[in-house]
């Protein structure tokens, strides 16, 4: 009674972002959790105080289910908050893995939770991406080009393994072109029939038969083991789909180039490709890709933040790496004011900057004739149109345009260096779109914007990989590993929202619409708030008791 206190939640400030966790999650839906779990048996622990204790361990940079473990025997605030239960590891990790679907929608209700108290609008999203490094060990690689390559010997050799047998089935399956339509399973048939039809042979009586029927085994053998190979090499293929790597101890990761390389050497190792949509350096969407690039994710981007939130941000914010024709119709089709860079847009901010006199953008354009002029006052007539797909698809069209005769030009040299005149291609409609997007980043809105960015995505993962350590997942397969960020940007968003509350109250400012936060904590209903009269009380009986304390 002396050395501790009637009730453990003395120790605890009222202001502990502990109380925070525990007031957020007793107020969101969890029905679906009770799906996950099966009506008979042993009561497991309370899905409620599990999800609060993996919570407030990522906000404690404790990702390992270990260290979670230890942490809710030793530390006064996991106590608290767990009621004294002790799950293992096991339970934990279990845990986790059982509620990987139903996270995400956890995720989605806090940022509405967040909208809801004025701390976001969820009318911008800053998007930017990072690598982040795979569980996968590094030397695990597959590339596609050494395996179309292997495949392509691989079926040289079949072909040539084939004309050597003289059988009629063989020859027959020796015609196929360049053998693009064997698979494994004909070769088994082929070695099969093969094998049939050498045991209705009568027996060997002579030398020169005995090594005859000993190299159709051998060859029999060998046509078996190529269809094992080729299976091999089908299966690398279809692991692959779109991408040129992946390794071998996770499937789903692709070799990119890490900004963290110890060695500067520019060694390539197996991750993803996290993209992430913030506002007030809050987390607002993510997702993870298996393409090194961004061009191709703001679009399937967007439409996560869609089926989250049933509307698309009105203005979407990002650097040069999405300035692509495909991501600005994509915006401006849907209704969102893109203020995204293209390649060259700092270039043309430079002081000192010089536009090429040779380049397109330089040339005057007559837009009725639809012809160019070069410097030297020829013009230069459309002679087609080249059209080219991207990966997801997306077509462009560039129009071509021919100078009328170059020999003896004097600016050829600076020109142009090809043979025969001068031909260039111009896409118009990206040109329109960079036009537009100059109009908006140079203007007043879109500076405050650019100057918004750079402290939006960024600084969230400055926090993450050095303040959070979340440098690496720990966790293989694409579905753990967004488990495993759903957890994290969870509890990166309530970290944030105690930090902001608490800076606000210390500097006497105004704090969002609802107050500091631990107001919503001091009136919640009965019902839904734990007390701690009794020491072992477990949380699962506390949820379902209405008395007061």
């Amino acid at each position: 009674m002396i050395l501790f206190p009637q009730r453990l939640d003395k120790d605890i400030a009222e202001n502990d972002p502990v109380r925070v966790v525990d007031a957020v999650i007793d107020n969101l839906r969890l029905e679906n959790f009770r799906k996950l779990y099966k009506e008979r048996g042993r009561s497991p622990y309370h899905p409620r105080m599990m999800l609060k204790a993996v919570i407030y361990g990522y906000m404690n940079n404790l990702y390992s289910c270990r260290k979670i473990e230890t942490a809710l025997k030793r530390d006064i605030h996991f106590i608290w908050l767990a009621g004294y239960e002790r799950p293992d590891f096991n339970t934990i990790n279990r845990f986790r893995n059982r509620v990987k679907e139903e996270i995400n929608r956890v995720f989605t209700q806090l940022v509405l939770v967040l909208a809801e108290r004025g701390f976001i609008t969820l009318e911008v999203e800053y998007i930017d991406g990072t690598k982040i490094e795979s569980k996968a060990n590094k030397y695990t690689f597959v590339w596609r080009k050494t395996t179309e390559k292997n495949r392509a010997k691989l079926i040289s050799k079949i072909n040539a393994l084939l004309e050597q047998i003289d059988e009629a089935i063989a020859q027959e399956n020796a015609e196929r072109e360049n053998g693009q339509s064997f698979t494994p399973a004909d070769l088994v048939n082929i070695a099969e029939e093969l094998n049939r039809n050498l045991e209705n042979e009568p027996g060997p009586g002579t030398k020169e038969q005995k090594d005859k029927l000993r190299e159709r085994k051998k060859q029999i053998k060998q046509l078996r083991e190529h269809a094992d190979k080729l299976g091999e090499y089908d299966e690398k293929l279809d692991i692959l789909g779109g991408r040129n790597s992946y390794s071998k101890t996770d499937r789903d990761a692709t070799f990119m180039r890490m900004k963290e390389d110890a060695m500067n050497n520019g060694q390539t190792k197996p991750g993803y490709n996290l993209q992430v949509g913030t506002e007030n350096q809050f987390i607002l969407d993510f997702g993870l890709f298996q393409t090194p690039g961004d061009p191709l994710t703001m679009i399937p981007f967007f439409n996560s933040f869609f089926d989250r939130y049933g509307k698309l941000p009105q203005t979407g914010v990002a650097d040069a790496g999405y300035g692509s024709e495909e991501n600005y119709r994509f915006m401006e089709e849907a209704g969102i004011e893109a203020f995204v860079k293209y390649n060259w847009f700092h270039r043309e901010q430079h002081m000192r900057y010089e536009p090429n006199p040779f380049s397109p953008q330089a040339l005057h354009y007559n837009v009725e004739d639809d012809y160019y002029v070069c410097p030297m006052g020829q013009r230069m007539e459309r002679i087609g149109t080249t059209r080219t797909k991207n990966e997801s698809g997306y077509v462009t069209e560039s129009a071509r345009y021919k100078a009328q005769r170059c020999e003896g030009c004097p600016l050829r040299g600076s020109c142009f260096k090809a043979k025969g005149d001068r031909i260039m291609e111009v896409n118009h409609r990206l040109s329109e779109y960079r036009r537009k997007a100059r109009e908006r980043l140079t203007s007043e809105e879109g500076i405050k914007h650019r100057g918004r960015r750079c402290i939006e995505p960024e600084a969230v993962f400055g926090q993450m990989k050095y303040d959070m350590a979340y440098k690496r997942f720990r966790h293989v397969g694409m579905d753990k590993v967004k488990m495993d960020f759903a957890f994290f940007a969870i509890a990166f968003n309530l970290k944030k929202m105690c930090s902001k509350t608490a800076k606000q109250a210390k500097n006497g400012g105004n704090t969002p619409r609802s107050g500091l936060f631990l107001q919503f904590y001091r009136i919640l209903r009965l019902e839904n708030r734990i007390f701690w009269e009794c020491l072992q009380k477990s949380v699962a009986a506390s949820l379902f008791d209405s008395q007061a304390a």
